[in-house]
């Protein structure tokens, strides 16, 4: 698998596709989002990682402060902008009630979230998928983006986003974004 890594060092999604660039997602870099788990460019613990490389897909505890006034929801996006990919891979979206200002670690689990969030679709499932890169590809950035909505994301003529949405939907019907928040930590597989 180290060799994949290698041949792939050079092909990554790239930071201009990460929700956090998108015009529509634009506002105030108000909400400091924060982790006791790890800090701002740091490595994320082995706990956080995906499950095949030892970790337990546990999502780090989360806190950041008062949304703004008019603030409808809370819109949580984890992008991989490292991945070989075509776009950053999505590894948790969900919407969250405006009125947390944390997550307790695991509250991103698809089996039984924390109060105030609605998990969407990441793809192929729910929830938190730990970071798990190639092996010998290099570091990983994992960007946790949190947006205070002042709309709810919606599709067509109001109609609320499903939970089944795909990331990019969700994404491009968010919007009118009052203040935004980022953390970003790193992992790598040796």
């Amino acid at each position: 698998m180290a060799v994949l890594g290698k041949l792939l060092k050079n092909k990554r999604a790239g930071d201009e596709h990460l929700a956090w660039n998108a015009p529509n997602l634009a506002g105030e870099n108000t909400l400091e989002l924060r982790s006791p788990d790890f800090t701002h460019e740091t490595a994320i613990p082995t706990p956080h990682a995906g499950k095949r490389l030892g970790g337990q897909n546990l999502s780090p505890a989360l806190t950041w402060g008062t949304a703004p006034a008019g603030t409808v929801g809370l819109l949580l996006v984890i992008e991989d902008p490292d991945a070989p990919t075509a776009l950053p891979y999505n590894h948790g979206i969900a919407l969250l009630d405006p009125s947390l200002t944390g997550l307790p670690q695991g509250g991103l689990d698809a089996e039984g979230p924390a109060e105030g969030v609605r998990l969407l679709s990441s793809g192929s499932r729910r929830g938190y998928l730990g970071p798990a890169p190639i092996k010998g590809h290099g570091p990983h950035r994992y960007v946790f983006q949190l947006f205070a909505l002042g709309k709810p994301p919606t599709v067509g003529k109001g109609v609320c986003l499903p939970d089944t949405a795909k990331p990019r939907a969700v994404l491009a019907a968010a919007g009118d974004v009052l203040a935004r928040g980022r953390l970003d930590g790193f992992y790598e597989r040796v």
